[in-house]
């Protein structure tokens, strides 16, 4: 794993956090393909990654308050799971364009670190079985990878079984 200082890679708010909190990462691009859909499986197979180890940024509103769920992009994210980590009754996929506006972050490229708003966020637990996980860098074609635990630090989020 690389150091805390600028890597080779763009600057992005998730970058800046980073780098400013101290926390050791490691950038990795990748040509981006505009007719993929599928962003996660994208880098996976773009950076020559086991699938189970690149994990995905999506948002809900629980209880009608935006949150954060880090799922592995092979799987789907349990609402149900995800509302009771954060204490809410009923969770539901938050609308790309809120996402994006209160992230700061586009659909496809939005990091759980360095968002404009700061959000309840949970990591599903699978994080805990790799030294290293990769999430969205902020773009589309750029990832980061970084101990779950620094995941955790940066975003002061919590760890649970959110996903299906």
């Amino acid at each position: 794993m690389a150091r805390s200082a600028p890597q080779a890679g763009p600057t992005t708010p998730a970058t800046v956090a980073l780098t400013a909190a101290g926390i050791p990462f490691t950038a990795h691009t990748y040509v981006h393909d505009p007719a993929t859909s599928n962003f996660g499986l994208e880098a996976a197979s773009a950076l020559g990654l086991d699938p189970d180890r690149v994990f995905k940024t999506l948002l809900a509103e629980a209880d009608g308050r935006l949150c954060v769920g880090i799922v592995p992009v092979t799987g789907m994210l349990d609402l149900k799971a995800l509302a009771a980590a954060v204490g809410a009754k009923r969770a539901v996929m938050a609308d790309p364009a809120v996402a994006e506006r209160k992230t700061g972050y586009v659909v496809g490229g939005i990091s759980p670190i360095g968002q404009k708003t700061a959000l309840p966020t949970v990591l599903d637990e699978t994080a805990e079985l790799w030294p290293t996980i990769f999430v969205s860098g902020g773009r589309r074609g750029f990832d980061i990878e970084l101990a779950p635990d620094a995941l955790l630090r940066i975003t002061s989020g919590q760890v649970a079984d959110i996903a299906r």
